[in-house]
C-alpha cells in the first residue's frame, strides 16, 4: 500500500454495495483508502470535522457517493483544495434512474469543481480508477503510473475476450 491515501465518503449507509466499488478498484492498484458514511444535510458539522481532517491524515483525493439532492460532493469540494470527485447513485426516489443525482452533483458553481463520473456502479469503479490516475500525477517512481496502466489494459483484454466481440474482430 502507499501512504497517499483516498477518502471514500457516502451519504446513506445503503450506498455502501455500490462505493465499495471504488475502494475494491483502489485497493487492487496498492491504494490505501478509508470509508466513512456522512451526510451534507444530517451530519454537517461532522462532515466538516472530517474533511478538515483529511490532509492531516494523508488524504490526498476525496470521492463522494449520494443519490437524490446529492449534495455531498459539493458539500466537501467547499471545504476543502483536495481534488473531490463525484458518483451520483441512484436513490429509491430517484428522478429518471439517477439523472437528479448527476445533474446535482455536475452542476457546481464556478469555484467548487467537482469531478463527476457515470451513475451507479460504473461510476464508483471509474471513480476509482480516476483517483489513482489523479495520484499518479505527482508519482515521479511512475509506480501508479505502471498499476493504472496495467489495470486498464486488463480491463482491454477481457473486452476484447468476450464471444461477441471475438466474432467481430474477424
Amino acid at each position: 500500500m502507499t501512504t497517499s491515501k483516498v477518502a471514500i465518503v457516502m451519504g446513506s449507509t445503503s450506498d455502501q454495495a455500490t462505493m465499495r466499488l471504488a475502494a475494491d478498484t483502489l485497493e487492487g492498484l496498492g491504494i490505501e483508502t478509508e470509508t466513512r458514511v456522512l451526510s451534507a444535510h444530517r451530519t454537517p458539522e461532522a462532515l466538516r470535522e472530517w474533511v478538515d481532517s483529511l490532509d492531516g491524515r494523508g488524504v490526498r483525493v476525496v470521492i463522494c457517493g449520494a443519490g437524490g439532492a446529492a449534495h455531498l460532493a459539493g458539500a466537501v469540494a467547499a471545504l476543502t483544495t483536495l481534488p473531490v470527485i463525484g458518483v451520483p447513485l441512484v436513490a429509491p426516489n430517484a428522478i429518471a434512474g439517477g439523472l437528479d443525482a448527476l445533474l446535482s452533483t455536475v452542476q457546481m458553481p464556478r469555484g467548487i469543481p467537482v469531478a463527476t463520473v457515470a451513475v451507479g456502479e460504473p461510476g464508483a469503479a471509474n471513480a476509482g480508477i480516476l483517483a489513482a490516475e489523479i495520484l499518479a500525477i505527482g508519482d515521479e517512481l511512475r509506480v501508479f503510473v505502471a498499476r493504472v496502466d496495467r489495470f486498464k489494459r486488463q480491463i482491454d483484454f477481457a473486452l476484447a475476450d468476450q464471444p461477441k466481440n471475438r466474432a467481430r474482430a474477424r
